[in-house]
């Protein structure tokens, strides 16, 4: 379904969760970065269900400036969520995402603009003197980011730096469920779109406190899982279960020559052998695994068909009905 709205330069999609302290602050530093840009721009507000002032000040902000645009969640449904709104609701043709912390500076924006106007399609903010707790925030997410980095094929120092840059054709063709927010880089590298990532500014929280806590490390683990799928196999899933199925049969096969090769030449009874039984439920895990690549396969093929979702997507086609 095609947007018929007019575009404008950029959208700021900032989500918010109980940052009452922060948000006139945030959002004069906002308007004074954006006006020295000399750009079309809007803002987009999006309140996650917070339960303080937050979205009474978005009001009253927004009735003074048609630019600003809020959206409000029934209720506290995740940053990903947020991001995936502000991105749905957004006209821009560069779409920056933004905490709402004030731990980035909206002067940045200037930066991944010029970035961006190398020819990238997203351009990723560093956050290289982090001011946050060194054993609590910064050592965990330096290990996350060397693994979603080796494990993606995306190298990013900080893929949890909120402060991003993306082009229109990327963020319409992105689909965020869970806790992906973070790994958007991962999935537009997956799209084919090109990726940089600068240096910005990072300062202390001045009010307010974080919404993280330890759990994220599970969550952020699970989900990489999960994009490595996507990268990776969405459209084979036999590919994945089907060589997992395989390397069992041949597993199968080696405990079961060893059975056979233990009683020919040791005499030791098969009947009473615990490697034929591990044979049988290599097979069986075996057969398993192949099932479900196939069943994969057929709910793939359903959801793309059914839909008429490609499995490509094209950014550029010159002239698609030349002229005989």
């Amino acid at each position: 379904m095609s947007d018929s709205r007019p575009k404008l330069d950029i959208s700021v999609v900032i989500p918010l969760y109980n940052e009452q302290d922060n948000v006139l602050l945030l959002n004069r530093e906002l308007e004074a970065a954006l006006s020295e840009l000399a750009v079309s721009y809007e803002i987009v507000y999006v309140n996650d269900g917070s339960q303080d002032d937050t979205l009474p000040l978005l009001r009253e902000i927004a009735r003074k400036d048609a630019r600003i645009k809020v959206i409000s969640f029934t209720r506290n449904f995740g940053q990903t969520a947020a991001i995936s709104a502000g991105f749905r609701h957004s006209r821009g043709e560069i779409v920056v995402t933004l905490d709402g912390d004030l731990q980035n500076s909206p002067k940045d924006i200037g930066l991944l603009l010029e970035k961006m106007n190398e020819g990238y399609d997203v351009v990723s903010g560093w956050r290289r003197k982090r001011k946050d707790p060194f054993l609590s925030r910064r050592l965990p997410s330096m290990a996350a980011n060397a693994l979603i980095s080796k494990i993606t094929g995306v190298r990013l120092h900080d893929y949890g730096c909120t402060l991003k840059a993306y082009r229109r054709h990327i963020v319409g063709n992105l689909n965020l469920y869970g806790e992906m927010h973070r790994f958007i880089p991962a999935l537009a590298g997956w799209l084919g779109a090109s990726i940089a990532e600068i240096e910005v500014t990072h300062a202390p929280r001045k009010f307010g406190k974080s919404k993280y806590g330890f759990d994220r490390t599970f969550r952020v683990i699970l989900d990489l899982i999960n994009v490595k799928f996507l990268i990776s196999y969405s459209t084979r899933p036999i590919q994945l279960f089907g060589k997992i199925g395989l390397y069992s049969f041949f597993l199968s096969l080696f405990s079961l020559g060893f059975v056979v090769w233990a009683k020919l030449t040791q005499g030791i009874k098969m009947a009473n052998n615990p490697l034929l039984f591990l044979s049988i439920l290599l097979v069986l895990v075996g057969v398993q695994f192949i099932t479900i690549g196939l069943l994969g396969e057929i709910n793939i093929r359903t959801y793309h068909e059914a839909q008429g979702k490609p499995i490509y997507i094209i950014k550029e086609i010159l002239n698609d009905n030349p002229k005989p």
